[in-house]
């Protein structure tokens, strides 16, 4: 018997020990067999309230999954179990006035993106949304390491530090919107959704309440008693802000005065002055007009209308209203861009009564001859004839309404191909006052502060063919349009057609009611808009000899570049204390000084003088921007503590803001009764000397309105001379103050028309 007994217990201990031997040789004897090792789990990509709905996440952050649902979206890094949470603000919140959380991306994309990481706060990466960072899918940066880099680790901590500090530093966000911008504004004034005068706020009215012009606006507030008491205390400035404020109703009565003998203001005379220029005269202006406005604005073809013009003088009976009223409209619009000279000097008080007698007969009983091609050419030589000669011209985006349904009731936003019958001279003819309304809405909507009546995917007409008005008549069967480096008649309206979609994007993007104004579209956009803008001036350019003339050039830079200013007015606001918006600052100065510096040319410079409308809104917003330029620079200067430097740049833009007075006192001297514009770029001047000289600010500023003012008074009362006296001749009184329900309101400080 041996010594180790085979007891139940050592038999189990036996088979144990076989066993191991006998798995270790397995082992080692298949070390080099194939043999199918486990799969390793791969981490989950998806986010964690993803997986718990078990529904397909896309892996954004935050997720679409989450955001539809208003739920938490937050991803599990493996590396150390955190929770990266982006949290959901409700809907119920004000986009504008949100501040949204900044995080940390996960995994390793700190490493693979860091370059890119300042190009996904601006947008240019095409992935780039609204809500946060750009979608990441596939194999880029979405896939985490099984183990976290030290050196990844530290930069993210770093990163973080980084984030949490900037809090406190001077320098935005750089993800902050327009909108933000836009409610910082808004607390000035407590709310944008205001009415004043019976109408919305416009741009003029927002733009005026930038913190450059806080100055500015409390001492008009104060002059006018709508103050809050806390500022131009001193003895010697409320003297001053009492001439002030005497000076302004002085002016305002004497502007009201002007406009009583207007049609509109006596219902009861129906007779209106429709008797042409003499024939040299009017000839003159027709010429005039088909070389300056006629190429832009396309209405009117030519061969036919110079037919009916002929027609007109030649058996004056049997002409009908409507081509009456076409003619008086081009001879007045011709008139608008003449030597001062070659016309007669009533011919301004003439003209609107033409406009007027067209736009009531516009407004008549619709008859079937206001459903015809020659009562919408009418009607849009009637809105441009407005916005010169200032009738209603601010009112024009409710009357392109109107012209808008008019000419869809007609067909006129579908394209002419969709009428086999049709003859070539119509479909062109078609068109070509389609593109013109086009124009007109979107330009009405930029001055409005209103959306634009029609959207790109409700027409389908084409654009005009690019030929010259001679090859085509109403015998014409086959028409082929020329290549579009040839210049004719209609080149510069397609050149300009092809910028539309861009300053429409524009006006949507300001006027939109839940739009939201990223700087990233805004780069987007003005790019888009300065593309189309080169191309045509190039063209242009190329093309001097041949019909482009430096009057076509300027009218270019007065309908594309004006879009640039308000697009971008509230970032340049926050570029001293913004870096990041310096190049606002520096687009909207450089789209003032190309409308302030027109080519030579006498019949624009004649047009800046009398024109209102959009004419005088691009005045107006190319003033606003020097103004804030100039006070922005010497701000800046003295906090730099270089003020007293030579400084030619100063003085440069000190030049151009007296030049911009005298524009605008010629424009008194011409009918103009806006005296804000003189006065408000007085005002900007004084301040400006008293930071330089290190003076009372409020005493220069007051001193500056009332001495504006008073030159601006001597002008309104020789103009009121030239006109019908509103004095009664009974009585020999002038009218009260109450009798014109004077509204000294801030709405039209720096643009819109103080005498409505």
């Amino acid at each position: 018997m041996s010594a180790f007994s085979l007891t139940p217990e050592n038999a189990a201990l036996v088979h144990a020990r076989e066993n191991s031997e006998y798995c270790t040789t397995h082992i080692h004897a298949t070390d080099h067999m194939d043999i199918p090792q486990p799969r390793r789990r791969r981490p989950a990509r998806s986010c964690i309230e993803c997986r718990r709905r078990k529904i397909k996440c896309d892996r954004s952050n935050p997720c679409g999954q989450c955001v539809a649902a208003h739920s938490h979206c937050g991803y599990k890094t493996y590396s150390s179990e955190r929770v990266i949470q982006h949290f959901q603000e409700p809907p119920s919140e004000p986009t504008g006035l949100r501040q949204e959380a900044t995080t940390v991306q996960r995994g390793s994309s700190f490493a693979s993106n860091q370059e890119n990481q300042a190009d996904q706060s601006f947008g240019t990466e095409p992935g780039a949304t609204e809500n946060g960072p750009r979608n990441v899918t596939g194999s880029e940066g979405a896939r985490l390491p099984s183990q976290t880099d030290p050196t990844l680790h530290d930069i993210a901590q770093r990163l973080q530090r980084l984030e949490q500090g900037q809090g406190a530093h001077s320098l935005r966000d750089v993800a902050e919107t327009g909108r933000d911008i836009l409610a910082d504004q808004s607390r000035l004034l407590g709310s944008y959704i205001v009415l004043n005068k019976t109408k919305v706020v416009r741009w003029s009215f927002r733009m005026a309440t930038a913190k450059q012009l806080q100055s500015i606006l409390a001492c008009y507030a104060e002059a006018t008693g709508n103050g809050n008491g806390t500022s131009f205390q001193g003895a010697d400035t409320r003297v001053l802000l009492t001439q002030v404020n005497d000076l302004l109703q002085e002016c305002k009565l004497l502007a009201r005065s002007t406009k009583l003998g207007r049609p509109s203001r006596q219902f009861s005379s129906a007779d209106f002055d429709l008797l042409p220029l003499p024939p040299e005269h009017a000839d003159l202006t027709v010429t005039r007009y088909f070389q300056t406005f006629e190429l832009v604005h396309r209405v009117l073809h030519r061969p036919t209308f110079l037919a009916e013009y002929q027609r007109y003088w030649s058996h004056p009976e049997s002409v009908t209203l409507d081509l009456r009223f076409k003619v008086l409209l081009v001879v007045a619009i011709g008139s608008s861009v003449s030597a001062p000279g070659d016309i007669d000097p009533g011919l301004r008080h003439r003209a609107q009564q033409w406009i007027y007698g067209a736009q009531m007969w516009l407004s008549g009983p619709l008859e079937k001859d206001r459903l015809s091609i020659t009562a919408l050419q009418v009607y849009c030589l009637n809105i441009l004839a407005r916005q010169i000669f200032s009738v209603g011209g601010d009112l024009v985006w409710m009357s392109m309404g109107s012209l808008i349904h008019t000419a869809m009731q007609m067909g006129l936003h579908r394209d002419p191909k969709h009428h086999p019958s049709m003859s070539v001279l119509e479909a062109e003819a078609r068109r070509r006052l389609w593109a013109t309304i086009l124009e007109m809405a979107v330009q009405s909507s930029l001055d409005s502060a209103m959306p634009c009546r029609i959207a790109l995917d409700e027409f389908d007409t084409e654009p005009p063919s690019n030929i010259d008005d001679e090859e085509v008549d109403g015998s014409t069967t086959t028409l082929e349009s020329k290549s579009m480096s040839v210049y004719t008649m209609s080149s510069i309206q397609v050149y300009l057609l092809k910028s539309l979609p861009a300053r429409r994007r524009i006006v949507q993007m300001l006027n939109g009611l839940h739009s939201k104004l990223l700087y990233t579209e805004v780069l987007e956009v003005t790019s888009e808009l300065m593309d189309a803008y080169r191309s045509c001036s190039r063209f242009m350019s190329n093309n001097k000899g041949l019909g482009v003339t430096s009057f076509h050039r300027n009218l270019l830079d007065h309908l594309v570049r004006r879009f640039i200013i308000p697009l971008h007015w509230f970032f340049a606001v926050e570029a001293p204390t913004n870096p990041l918006y310096a190049f606002s600052r520096t687009a909207m100065l450089d789209a003032a000084t190309t409308i302030i510096h027109a080519e030579p040319d006498d019949g624009f410079s004649h047009l800046m003088v009398v024109g209102g409308g959009l004419f005088r809104e691009s005045l107006r917003n190319a003033a606003n921007v020097i103004s804030l330029e100039l006070i922005t620079h010497a701000e800046t200067e003295r906090l730099n503590g270089t003020l007293h430097r030579d400084s030619k740049y100063r003085a440069v833009i000190k030049q151009e803001l007296n030049n911009l007075t005298a524009l605008f006192s010629e424009r008194l001297r011409q009918g103009e009764t806006n005296v804000k514009s003189p006065m408000f770029l007085s005002m900007i001047m004084g301040q400006v000397e008293a930071i330089e000289g290190d003076i009372s600010e409020e005493h220069a500023i007051a001193k500056s309105a009332r001495d504006s003012l008073e030159t601006c008074l001597v002008l309104l009362r020789d103009w009121a001379s030239k006109v019908p006296s509103p004095v009664d001749t009974d009585t020999g009184d002038w009218p009260q103050l109450s009798d014109f329900d004077l509204d000294l309101g801030f709405e039209h400080f720096f643009q819109g028309s103080a005498f409505p």
